[in-house]
């Protein structure tokens, strides 16, 4: 039984059926040689050509007239004796045959099957066939076999052509038996399969971190997909606003069009019909002068003195008009000046909607969708920390600078600073060196009556009090506060709020951390409590025109100093 097993793999080409590639049922043997199941090449030589030109499905020769077909009893007799063996239980179908990326059967001759699996101990692969002819020789199953997923190469050393069954931790790769006594001696090694339990630890942590960075990504992608969404709706509500108030425009336009062409028109048949009349006037004029000459001519040839005399009397008498010969039309005048102001009003025009159109890029930029995710945790304020520096050349007399002008105390005593134009004159404010157009975060330590604000540099230094004092402008915006808080801009309490100071067990003096943080480009700056976590006190929107410059006024007493991260 163990010799006719051996042999299964040729009787599976030879006996079978290249048409339904099963084996043979009562087999036929054409001509040429090639041998087909009886209902087989029946049914193919049903469909030839009816010219009766009848051929071969494999080597495609040419028979005529139809061959006369009778049942191969050898053939047959043979198939039934290997159906005995099991033969009739492997398909042989196509999709048997190795394929590209397919590991191939090592016993396999001719055309190679794919392999199904893979003995460790005899290094070879097989495929069905073969692997029942492997577990005939070797009864028992005392070798130990894998499922075939890959390159038998891969799992043997190619230095020593073993089996790759232990793990070197030290360089962390697989190796053989041999290496692990040659080159790898004294390394730190474990089997394979110690390192796979160890791994596979490790492997559900990486998996469920993967997956949490997965769900994390997901919920991103998710947000930049509504965003875009919501992004191209915007975009589609901005393209129809604009069309509907370019159109609104080109409408007023038209409009204006027509109320100046009627004007131009009215003015011209207005002067016109003036005109028209001072010509008929003047015609009429014409003709009676014309009238006189002629009787002054004709009165000249009379010998009748007195005749004479009493005509040209009559005739010599000027004739009297209601208009002067003088006036005349000066309308073209008139309409070059009206062309003038239009012709001013369309540069206007253009060089207003320019300008516009130059600072819509500015605007879309605050509204891009990868804007970076505004902070929430401490760490993640202290990314955009700045260093900022006091300003002596702004310092009120009675401020004292110290530690590199990180710190500012209200002395109540002139520090005898120099004459500056950039100094406050009556007010006891300060302001820092840098200007703010980014992301900026930093943080303060205040006691006593203190304002924390932003200001632009241009903020009066001198003059009426409410242009100067920090908050109390359009220029500028604070925090205030001692024992209770509150946010000023332009003068106008934003927010008033209690119980966020600190009392300091040894030094009787109200203390408050602080962190402000200020995005130019989206307009907002907002106030913390900084502690363990950051309380927002209060978040102001706005449009920033120009660089913030942080700045502080104190009373008499207080301090500030600049936290440096």
């Amino acid at each position: 039984m163990a010799e006719s097993s051996v042999l299964l793999p040729v009787a599976q080409d030879q006996f079978s059926c290249p048409i339904c590639l099963d084996l043979l049922k009562d087999p036929v043997t054409i001509p040429c040689g090639h041998s087909f199941c009886m209902e087989c090449i029946t049914g193919c030589w049903d469909q030839e050509d009816p010219k009766g030109v009848y051929s071969c499905p494999q080597c495609r020769q040419t028979f005529t007239p139809r061959p006369v077909l009778g049942r191969n009893t050898m053939l047959a007799d043979v198939v039934e004796k290997l159906k005995l063996v099991g033969l009739q239980s492997i398909p042989v179908a196509a999709h048997c045959y190795a394929g590209p990326g397919d590991v191939e059967c090592d016993v396999c001759t001719g055309r190679k099957r794919k392999a199904v699996k893979s003995c460790l101990m005899c290094l070879s692969s097989y495929c069905e066939i073969h692997f029942r002819s492997h577990n005939d020789l070797n009864p028992g199953k005392k070798h130990k076999v894998i499922d075939t997923d890959g390159k038998l190469e891969d799992l043997i050393c190619s230095q020593h052509d073993k089996l790759l069954e232990v793990f070197c931790r030290t360089d962390q790769t697989c190796i053989c038996m041999l290496c692990a006594m040659d080159e790898h001696k004294g390394h730190d090694t474990v089997s394979i399969a110690a390192e796979r339990t160890e791994k596979q630890k490790e492997s559900g942590k990486t998996q469920t971190k993967i997956q949490e960075t997965i769900k994390e990504k997901e919920n991103h992608l998710q947000e930049l997909q509504q965003a875009v969404k919501a992004l191209q709706c915007s975009a589609d509500a901005a393209v129809e606003n604009s069309e509907r108030i370019f159109t609104e425009m080109i409408r007023s336009i038209k409009k204006r069009r027509s109320e100046v062409t009627k004007l131009i028109r009215d003015q011209e048949q207005a002067d016109v019909s003036r005109a028209e009349e001072r010509m008929e006037t003047l015609e009429q004029e014409i003709s009676e002068l014309k009238r006189r000459v002629a009787e002054l001519e004709q009165v000249s040839h009379s010998e009748n003195n007195i005749r004479f005399l009493k005509k040209f009397q009559f005739l010599s008498t000027p004739s009297t008009s209601d208009k002067s010969f003088s006036d005349t039309v000066h309308a073209g005048q008139l309409f070059e000046r009206l062309t003038d102001r239009l012709t001013i009003l369309k540069e206007k025009l253009q060089d207003m909607l320019k300008q516009k159109l130059q600072d819509m890029p500015k605007t879309a930029e605050q509204i891009s969708i990868f804007m970076p995710p505004e902070p929430v945790s401490r760490e993640d304020f202290l990314k955009y920390s700045c260093q900022l520096t006091l300003d002596p050349n702004t310092a009120f007399n009675s401020l004292r600078l110290s530690e590199e002008n990180h710190v500012v105390k209200n002395c109540g005593v002139s520090q005898q600073y120099p004459d500056h134009p950039d100094r406050f004159d009556g007010i006891e404010q300060v302001l820092c060196r840098e200007a703010i157009s980014t992301r900026c975060y930093w943080e303060v330590e205040q006691s006593g009556n203190v304002y924390v604000a932003v200001s632009y540099k241009g903020i009066k230094r001198r003059g009426r009090r409410d242009d100067v004092i920090l908050g109390h402008n359009s220029i500028s915006w604070s925090l205030h506060g001692e024992l209770t808080r509150s946010v000023f801009f332009n003068n106008i309490l934003q927010l008033h709020f209690f119980k966020l100071h600190f009392v300091l067990s040894t030094v009787k003096m109200w203390v408050f951390h602080l962190g402000v943080y200020v995005d130019h480009k989206v307009g907002t700056l907002c106030f913390y409590s900084v502690s363990d976590t950051m309380t927002l006190l209060h978040k102001v929107e706005t449009t920033f025109t120009e660089p913030l410059c942080p700045g502080f006024w104190l009373s008499t007493g207080s301090k500030v100093k600049l936290c440096h991260q």
